[in-house]
């Protein structure tokens, strides 16, 4: 079995040394090539990599200005053209991979051939300074053993040929790309399959945290369901992807609500209808701060919900790009690409 990988840098190349080590770590003695791929200038040294890795910067070298659409699925599908493999494992590069959890995925793969893709258990960890501390024990809630999954997030191992018959990760996607392309591949009676145990380990700064809101904004994550909404008004599977929505939505409706209150009010001089939607909204974060066990917490969760929530309606509002770029779509002049 041919593998390649491709490992899609953002902004996030601070853990990208220990992304490469685990995979090189992993796939020793197996038949592999990999790509990294950069969509935008690293302030991060590139880390010390074997001769398999090929390199791809995908901006112009000038300017500085990316060359491709700044979203997961453009920098996956042009890794994706380069890397080769009948299978080929997707990492972000804040993940640091377990090489037992590779082993399993490359031997279920061999022994089961006709799966579209695999996946496992993603764990949460944080650096705080000098400190390393964990997170969430199963950040996607796959569990601990062998079972049908929707979809995968931050690492997936696809089958080529699966992934080329549904025409691969929607480049005009700012999120949401992993589900969207999962609901497709489950369309054509594939089979996405998480093993019982734990895939890597995904770095990050302290989470929740405000400043994390921030970026989520400023890099047009929080677009990226309302864009897949807009992609799918009026086809299959638009039912799905609203449902999945539903926390955001609730939270706008609360939002408006409280805008029409405010209004009878004004018109009305009655505050009544006004007063009782404060009570609501207060009642909502006194639950929150008894379930997060913090008023931070829970303020910092009906900020998210809000947040998201309006960046829903910006991607549903705003078009996306018009074209879908092939698989095989590459950085036109002033990208280029390199031996590691």
């Amino acid at each position: 079995m041919r593998i390649g990988v491709v490992v899609s840098c953002y902004r996030q190349e601070r853990f990208l040394a220990r992304t490469v080590a685990a995979i090189e770590r992993a796939l020793e003695g197996e038949e592999w090539q990999g790509v990294l791929e950069f969509a935008a200038p690293s302030d991060e040294p590139l880390p010390p990599c074997s001769g398999r890795w090929q390199v791809i910067s995908s901006y112009d070298p000038v300017t500085r200005r990316p060359l491709r659409p700044l979203t997961p699925g453009a920098g996956r599908m042009l890794g994706f053209a380069a890397c080769g493999g009948d299978w080929v494992l997707f990492a972000d590069s804040d993940m640091e991979l377990d090489t037992a959890w590779v082993r399993a995925i490359l031997a279920t793969a061999a022994r089961e051939p006709g799966l579209a893709g695999l996946g496992g258990r993603i764990e949460e960890w944080f650096v705080d300074g000098p400190v390393e501390r964990p997170g969430k024990h199963d950040m996607y809630g796959t569990g601990d053993r062998d079972r049908t999954v929707g979809y995968f997030g931050n690492v997936a191992f696809y089958r080529r040929e699966a992934l080329a018959a549904v025409g691969g990760y929607d480049v005009r996607l700012s999120s949401d790309e992993d589900f969207e392309l999962g609901m497709r591949l489950r369309w054509l009676g594939l089979e996405l399959r998480s093993l019982g145990m734990r895939a890597g380990r995904h770095w990050s700064a302290p989470r929740p945290s405000f400043p994390e809101l921030s970026r989520r904004w400023r890099t047009g994550l929080c677009f990226g369901q309302g864009q897949v909404l807009r992609l799918y008004l009026g086809r299959r599977g638009f039912g799905t992807l609203l449902a999945r929505q539903w926390l955001y939505i609730a939270t706008l409706g609360i939002w408006a609500a409280g805008v029409v209150a405010l209004v009878a009010w004004l018109g009305s001089g009655d505050p009544s209808l006004f007063a009782r939607w404060g009570m609501l909204l207060l009642a909502l974060l006194a639950f929150m701060v008894v379930r997060k066990r913090s008023p931070r917490l829970a303020a910092h969760s009906l900020l998210t919900w809000t947040l998201n929530g309006l960046g829903m309606l910006v991607g549903l509002t705003r078009p996306p790009r018009t074209e879908r770029p092939t698989a095989a779509e590459a950085p036109g002049p002033g990208g280029g690409e390199a031996a590691c």
